[in-house]
């Protein structure tokens, strides 16, 4: 449980230090490590839509992003795409944002997060609820069904 509560505080810290800094939209510096839990790690999906970004006129790429988190009941839900929340929610949780990564971000990348509370498992035992992050449609990262407790990372590019 030490272990948990410790990753999932670490996680928020990075979670917290990649989205603040700026209103732009634009993710932090911070040195998360970007891969999901299958592995997939900064390669981003195939060609995205580039187009210069009307504010800084440098190049931009725009992807559909979905984060999911399944089961049943209620639980807290950390997350950071788009927008970052952490707040009860009723599950099945499914939220789609259009991320727009501009500039040195199309490089650097921007990390996606998914990280669900608590939920009853089959047999009776709280674990962690079971989370996907898809981008353009495609699945990139998990958690195994809720057995890896730093829940979904995938570095967008």
């Amino acid at each position: 449980m030490r272990k948990t509560v410790t990753g999932l505080a670490l996680l928020a810290a990075a979670v917290l230090l990649t989205g603040c800094g700026s209103d732009s939209g634009k993710g932090g510096g911070g040195k998360a490590d970007g891969t999901g839990a299958k592995g997939a790690a900064s390669q981003g999906p195939s060609p995205a839509a580039k187009a210069p970004d009307a504010k800084t006129g440098a190049d931009s790429a725009t992807h559909s992003v979905t984060l999911e988190v399944s089961g049943q009941g209620k639980t807290q839900i950390m997350y950071n795409a788009e927008t970052s929340g952490f707040e009860p929610q009723t599950l099945p949780w499914t939220k789609t944002e259009t991320v727009k990564l501009i500039g040195a971000e199309q490089k650097a990348g921007r990390l996606l997060t998914v990280v669900p509370g608590s939920i009853q498992g089959a047999d009776g035992a709280l674990q962690q609820a079971p989370c996907v992050i898809k981008v353009d449609g495609k699945q990139v990262a998990d958690n195994d069904g809720g057995k890896n407790p730093k829940g979904c990372l995938y570095r967008l590019k």
